[in-house]
């Protein structure tokens, strides 16, 4: 049966480098690099050539906390054939070249490669105690650059005269940004724990943090795989309701005192108006009353 040219590639390559199996010191042996959304073949095979039908081989990915299951096989069984375990992100689109076990190769190929792919990947033969380490290099193509970058966009939860609640989104973002939030000194304030969700891989984030002070705040999303950063700034002034309470009762208060001092002058000016009415009608009954008195005295 004629073999796939990539794979007649990476097979004879690992058979005149030298380089089948390498030491256990975590460097890896092999760099493979491939355009995202391409298949891609991890090689492994032995040396020796020896028929691999009957042997258990597995393949893994490294990482933090735990290794990934990406393919095993055992005497004729693997995943999603009388196996399980395998991690979800690799099932269905992972698989080996059963005619080329007899011959000692042991390579697989991942279909429709993503970025989170990127990383190193062992090839293990427990029972022969040997092991191949291979580095995965997938490269952003240029969709990922134009309908993956990271927009944030800033709103204010709640606020208060002391504190705002402000809240960070990035909406499909991918590859995965990572997200904080900074003041106008460039300084990266404490937030809270950023809520992430995953969908068609795409990422969706929040990202809350809590200030106590006025100041110009920005929100930034960071994606070095595609060398784009993009923020969002919002100014936040807290004390400024209670400067605009402040200003109102200032203009009620001071309506209220003229109304009060209006109010003063119009009654004396009343009364004084009574008072004047009063003195001159007391004038002609005094000088009734002064005549009347000289009459009598005659």
């Amino acid at each position: 049966m004629e073999l796939p040219p990539l794979l007649i590639l990476s097979f004879c390559f690992l058979n005149l480098s030298g380089l089948t199996f390498g030491a256990e010191s975590g460097t890896p042996d092999i760099s493979v690099t491939v355009k995202e959304d391409d298949d891609v073949i991890l090689p492994c095979s032995l040396s020796t050539n020896e028929n691999v039908k009957k042997m258990l081989f597995d393949w893994q990915k490294e990482g933090t906390p735990t290794q990934k299951n990406v393919f095993l096989y055992d005497d004729g069984k693997y995943y999603n054939n009388g196996l399980l375990g395998q991690d979800k992100e690799f099932k269905d689109r992972v698989s080996h070249f059963p005619e080329e076990l007899s011959h000692g190769n042991a390579s697989i190929r991942i279909k429709k490669t993503r970025l989170e792919d990127n990383g190193t990947y062992s090839c293990k033969f427990p029972d022969l105690k040997q092991e191949t380490k291979i580095k995965l290099v997938v490269e952003p193509v240029l969709k990922v650059r134009i309908n993956g970058v990271a927009q944030p966009s800033v709103t204010i939860l709640d606020q208060t005269s002391d504190w705002a609640l402000l809240q960070c989104d990035v909406q499909s973002g991918y590859p995965k940004p990572t997200v904080e939030w900074q003041n106008s000194n460039n300084q990266t304030i404490h937030s809270e724990e950023p809520h992430v969700s995953e969908i068609g891989n795409r990422f969706y984030i929040s990202l809350n943090t809590t200030v106590k002070k006025d100041d110009h705040y920005r929100c930034i999303a960071t994606q070095k795989e595609i060398w784009h950063q993009s923020h969002k700034k919002i100014y936040i002034r807290l004390n400024e309701p209670w400067k605009i309470v402040a200003i109102v009762l200032a203009v009620v208060l001071a309506v209220v005192l003229a109304l009060v001092v209006f109010w003063i002058l119009l009654r004396c000016y009343i009364k004084n108006k009574k008072r004047q009415k009063h003195n001159k009608e007391q004038e002609p009954r005094s000088a009734q009353e002064q005549k009347l008195n000289a009459d009598q005295s005659v």
